[in-house]
């Protein structure tokens, strides 16, 4: 089947943001005292829920918790070790987003193909929309600079309004634009972009090349895996099957 609409996730899915992410949070964590040398591919275990709970989550490492606790940071079966204070997130929030806001564009790109597909798609008549848990302000800033005028709602976390995995975000985003749940498919890169579609009761499609592998992304259940941009854009129009 093809679709008419397309939401996108952004860190991971269209945009390649790891290193500018993985900068911040290191330049952060050090000016407040803590471990400052997270790797990318430490940075993107601890992103997808939000930069909150990303500092949560490299304090957690910094403790000395196995990696396999993080993903459960930010959900209903959260533990983090008792040295983690709300006082301590903040002086580390209050660094990371001004610096942050004023180096995210410093090696932040579009991921190979996607640029190009986009533009087949809004050329093919399918709206287009963002739903990502980076702040709204970012999110953007990122969209209008680097996809200019491709889509056609942008939407970013801010108050009054729950984070995926709720379905609240995507859901608004379709009321916006008067898309039925049977038309719209959700594309995302993480466990957070799937349980949001199933929340949202939209199919789903996730891709390798963000911040979780193919391994993962199969042992929680998605069940539509594409590779390349070139197969996302077969699975979206219906030239391929899912």
């Amino acid at each position: 089947m093809s679709y008419k609409a397309a939401i996108f996730d952004l860190d991971g899915t269209i945009l390649d943001t790891v290193t500018d992410l993985k900068n911040a949070i290191n330049y952060a964590m050090k000016e407040t005292g803590h471990k400052c040398d997270f790797t990318s591919e430490e940075a993107k275990l601890f992103f997808g829920s939000g930069p909150y709970e990303a500092i949560k989550r490299a304090l957690t490492v910094e403790a000395g918790w196995g990696y396999d606790t993080l993903l459960d940071i930010g959900t209903e079966n959260e533990k983090i070790p008792d040295s983690i204070t709300l006082d301590e997130i903040k002086k580390i929030i209050d660094i990371y987003y001004p610096y942050y806001n004023a180096h995210n564009e410093d090696n932040t790109g579009p991921y190979e193909g996607i640029s190009d597909v986009l533009m087949e798609l809004k050329d093919s008549g399918i709206v287009l929309a963002v739903v990502s848990n980076k702040p709204d302000n970012d999110t953007q800033v990122l969209i209008n600079k680097i996809f200019p005028g491709i889509f056609d709602v942008i939407v970013g976390q801010k108050e009054g309004i729950r984070r995926k995995p709720y379905p609240d975000m995507t859901l608004a985003v379709m009321d916006e634009l008067s898309l039925e749940k049977n038309e719209t498919v959700y594309v995302g890169d993480s466990e957070i972009d799937y349980e949001t579609a199933i929340n949202s009761g939209l199919d789903c499609i996730s891709v390798t090349w963000g911040f979780r592998t193919k391994e993962y992304l199969r042992s929680i259940g998605a069940s539509c895996i594409v590779d390349s941009a070139e197969e996302l854009m077969g699975i979206i129009t219906g030239q391929e099957s899912r």
